[in-house]
């Protein structure tokens, strides 16, 4: 991967900073209250750094249309609360009051600006070059009254839009500490993981994550590729294992038109790659509202699969116990349900217990993590779903090509800057 800027290349103080922040969390319908505030707490390491700039925030909330669409008044006041530090809501994302209020700032003063998708050109040039977004009247207007831009959003670093990779010609662009260390850490998974290095991909998202494991196998740093989940299952089908008109149907309608080249996708991943992946050869299903053990060999099944079953996971385990690198994306079974939810405890246990270095890649399986607790007993728990998903695949990632884009542009102007 090429080279960005980080907070350690630059010095700031005094300077007018635009920190583009992913801080869309979600909100009681009712109330509007934050039922969880993980993403704001995750932007407060590259805040404090920034303690003696001029901060000029920028985020986005939902969508328009959407119920949780709103301001970022609230967000600025919880924000301001866990920093201990006020920080100015300005209802303008680059109009005259917000330029105004910009130009007004004091050495060591925080503003936030409101929801930038509330601004027609943030959604509506998703699909311009570098060039059309460096047109934007949002990097025009914000890059003349700034002296750098830091992009702390890696959980929306997978959108291409002005506020996330129009400033990369306009000006220094710098990775956040956020930023840095999720490129850095998945990052390792690509190009130099710790040997022997396990993956656990499960989840719905069965696409992506074969995504994943192609892009991870073909490169030749995986060990071991253990399928679960909704990903277990279609691996299973390209396997040969008949699952069950059930079974079949709901990856075929979670999937809709990518189903028929997914599944060849994951019988391509077992031709070349047998030997490296690991099936399973027992589930759980649901009959009677009761977990019942089957072993793959009874398939086909007429009850759903929801879960792995007990002899797969202790194949499972020294793959995580015995090993230098773990990444898990995905949980392993219908975990909502309680007498489903073992495999996924398990593998999490073991993650937990394990000397290996372990790398959660966020969405759902982080959310787990975070709601048992345990996301100290882990080496990384990703703050990116589908930009984790997406980065892992090797796709493209727009946010950081406008990070790479800036490094080659103003890295040898530092000294001057």
């Amino acid at each position: 991967m090429a080279s960005f800027l980080t907070l350690d290349d630059v010095q700031l103080t005094g300077r007018t900073v635009l920190v583009r922040v992913d801080v869309n969390s979600p909100l009681n319908p009712v109330t509007g209250e934050f039922l969880d505030d993980a993403r704001l707490q995750a932007v407060l390491p590259t805040l404090r750094r920034l303690a003696d700039a001029k901060v000029v925030l920028l985020a986005h909330q939902s969508r328009p249309g959407k119920k949780d669409f709103t301001s970022m008044e609230r967000h600025a006041i919880l924000l301001g609360r866990l920093l201990g530090r006020e920080i100015r809501f300005v209802p303008d994302v680059c109009g005259e009051a917000a330029l105004s209020s910009i130009h007004g700032m004091q050495q060591g003063e925080m503003i936030f600006l409101d929801n930038v998708r509330g601004h027609q050109e943030e959604i509506g040039r998703h699909d311009s070059t570098p060039e059309g977004l460096a047109e934007s009247e949002i990097v025009r207007e914000l890059s003349q009254v700034a002296d750098a831009y830091v992009c702390d959003a890696f959980a929306a670093a997978h959108r291409n839009s002005p506020t996330l990779s129009g400033f990369g010609a306009a000006l220094p662009c710098i990775a956040g500490v956020l930023m840095q260390r999720e490129l850095e850490v998945l990052g390792s998974i690509i190009e130099d993981p710790q040997r022997p290095q396990t993956i656990i991909l499960g989840g719905v998202k069965v696409d992506d994550s074969l995504d994943i494991a192609q892009h991870l196998l073909k490169r030749g740093v995986v060990d071991t590729f253990v399928p679960v989940g909704a990903v277990g299952n279609l691996m299973l089908m390209a396997a040969g294992h008949n699952l069950g008109t059930v079974n079949s149907g709901f990856l075929e309608k979670a999937l809709g038109a990518a189903f028929g080249p997914t599944l060849e996708l994951a019988k391509t991943l077992l031709a070349d790659h047998a030997e490296r992946i690991l099936l399973p050869i027992d589930l759980g299903v649901e009959r009677d509202g009761q977990r019942v053990p089957i072993s793959v060999e009874d398939l086909p099944t007429t009850a759903p699969i929801y879960d792995i079953g007990i002899e797969t996971l202790m194949l499972i385990r020294p793959k995580i116990m015995q090993v230098g690198c773990v990444l898990w994306n995905g949980p392993a079974s219908y975990f909502e349900k309680p007498e489903f939810a073992f495999g996924t405890v398990e593998i999490l246990n073991s993650c937990c217990e394990s000397p290996a270095r372990v790398i959660i890649g966020g969405g759902h399986t982080g959310a787990i993590v975070s709601q048992r607790g345990v996301a100290h007993l882990l080496d990384h728990n990703s703050t990116g779903g589908g930009s984790c998903l997406t980065f892992l695949a090797g796709k493209r990632m727009p946010a950081v090509e406008a990070l790479q884009r800036s490094h080659e542009l103003f890295r040898p102007d530092l000294s001057r800057r």
